[in-house]
C-alpha cells in the first residue's frame, strides 16, 4: 500500500507518472521551488511535476545549502507541498542528513512519508566536502532503494555526482568524463533510476554521456549549457534550475526595491499583473 494519497492519485501512482516523465523523449524542465506557493503556481499553469532545490528551501529561510537548514523543517516544507498539490514531487534531499546507513534507513523513510515520489541524493560526503567511493555511495543507494520497495513506492532516485565540482581530483577533462560514465553506471545498476552530473555543461561530453548510460540523464540549467533544443535532441531528459528559479525572483524583487529607494517604480507597481485575487486562486481551498 502507498504511504501518502491524496484525493486524486496515490503516492505509489504519481511515483510511477513520474519515471514515466523521463522515458517521453520530450525534455522534462523543472524550475524548482521553494514553497507551497510555487508549486501551486506552477502546477496551475500546467507542470506535470514539482521538484523542490535545498538551496533554495535553505536560502528562503535563512539558512546555507549543505544541510544546514533543520531536517524536519524540510520534513514539513515537503509535506506541506505534496498536501497541496496533486502531482508528482521530487525532493532535493542533498545526502538525507544521515551520518550513517541506519540514520539513512529511517530518514528515508520519513522523506517518503511526505508524499514525495523522488529525490536527489548527493555523493559528496557532507562532513569531508569529499567525493564518496563509488562501492559505498552504490550501497547507500541500494538502501534507499530497499526502503523504498519495503513501503511500497517506486521512489525515483536521482543520482547526483559532483565529480565536475571536483576537477582538482582529475588531471582533465578526459579524466572526468570517465569517471562519470564510471559512477552513472555504478550507481544505476545499484537501484538509481536517473543520472545528475551536476555542473556538466560541455555539449560533447553531455552527448558522450548520453550514449554511454542508457538511462535518463539530469542535467542543471547553468550559463555555458547547449540551448534546450539541443539538449533535447542530444538525448538528454531532464533539466532543472537548481536555485536558478529563486535568483530570478529575488532579482525581480531587488530591482524594484531599489526603484523604490529614488522614489521610481511606480509604473511597475501599477501594472502588476499579478494581483491578490490571482494569488487566492493559488491557494488551495
Amino acid at each position: 500500500m502507498s504511504v501518502h494519497k491524496n484525493s486524486q492519485k496515490s503516492q505509489a501512482e504519481k511515483a510511477n507518472d513520474f519515471k514515466q516523465l523521463h522515458l517521453s523523449n520530450k525534455l522534462l524542465i523543472l524550475p524548482n521551488i521553494w514553497d507551497v506557493l510555487g508549486a501551486r503556481l506552477l502546477e496551475s499553469i500546467g507542470y506535470k511535476a514539482i521538484a523542490t532545490a535545498s538551496a533554495s528551501v535553505a536560502f528562503s529561510n535563512g539558512y546555507y545549502d549543505g544541510e544546514n537548514i533543520p531536517f524536519h523543517s524540510v520534513l514539513n516544507n515537503l509535506k506541506s507541498i505534496c498536501d497541496n498539490v496533486s502531482l508528482p514531487v521530487t525532493a532535493d534531499i542533498e545526502c538525507a542528513y544521515a551520518s550513517n546507513k541506519n540514520e539513512l534507513k529511517e530518514n528515508i523513510r520519513l522523506i517518503i512519508n511526505t508524499g514525495v515520489v523522488g529525490i536527489n541524493f548527493e555523493d559528496t560526503d557532507k562532513q569531508s566536502q569529499q567525493l564518496n567511493d563509488i562501492s559505498y555511495q552504490c550501497e547507500l543507494i541500494k538502501i534507499i532503494r530497499s526502503v523504498a520497495i519495503e513501503m511500497g513506492v517506486n521512489l525515483f532516485i536521482n543520482a547526483r555526482t559532483d565529480v565536475m565540482l571536483h576537477s582538482s581530483l582529475f588531471s582533465n577533462l578526459e579524466a572526468q568524463q570517465v569517471e562519470l560514465v564510471k559512477r552513472g553506471k555504478e550507481y544505476i545498476n545499484a537501484g538509481a533510476d536517473c543520472f545528475f552530473p551536476v555542473a556538466l555543461k560541455n555539449e560533447t561530453m553531455i552527448t558522450q554521456l548520453v550514449s554511454s548510460i542508457n538511462v535518463p540523464i539530469n542535467i542543471l540549467a547553468i550559463p555555458g549549457i547547449p540551448p534546450f533544443n539541443v539538449l533535447e535532441k542530444i538525448g538528454v531528459a531532464r533539466v532543472s534550475l537548481g536555485p536558478g528559479f529563486l535568483k530570478t525572483a529575488i532579482k525581480s524583487m531587488k530591482d524594484l526595491a531599489e526603484d523604490l529607494l529614488q522614489q521610481n517604480g511606480y509604473d511597475k507597481i501599477m501594472g502588476n499583473t499579478i494581483t491578490t485575487d490571482y494569488l487566492k486562486t493559488l491557494i488551495k481551498s
